[in-house]
């Protein structure tokens, strides 16, 4: 059974940090690129970061420089490190999982999803 579940959201002011865990249950986890996406009230769910098979990252550029993204294919588990939190990051942050056999990166509408954790940054 396919299963992803965030943990590590809540509330902080800006400047704060936060660090998102996603416990991934899913075959063949380290073949499959990962990404974390969020989504903010009135618009569409974004990606914030992904991370492929081979360790290699990408970010959106809003969050270049204060986002790390990194994953524990042992512990099957896929981490975000947010630092210098903005308020316009508050949002539902949701992790995500490709496919194994073409290690494409999920987008929306794609892969495999967790139910999200809300992330608000306060002024």
């Amino acid at each position: 059974q396919v299963q992803l579940v965030e943990s590590g959201g809540g509330q902080v002011q800006a400047g704060g940090s936060l660090r998102l865990s996603c416990a991934v249950s899913i075959l063949r986890t380290s073949s499959r690129c990962m990404g974390w996406f969020r989504q903010a009230p009135g618009k569409e769910r974004e990606v914030v970061a992904e991370i492929d098979r081979t360790g290699k990252t990408r970010y959106a550029d809003s969050v270049k420089g204060r986002f790390t993204i990194s994953r524990d294919n042992a512990k099957e588990y896929l981490y975000l490190q947010m630092n210098s939190l903005k308020p316009e990051d508050t949002a539902m942050y949701y992790c995500a999982a490709g496919n194994w056999y073409d290690s494409i990166c999920p987008r929306v509408g794609t892969g495999y999803w967790g139910q999200g954790t809300q992330v608000t940054v306060s002024s």
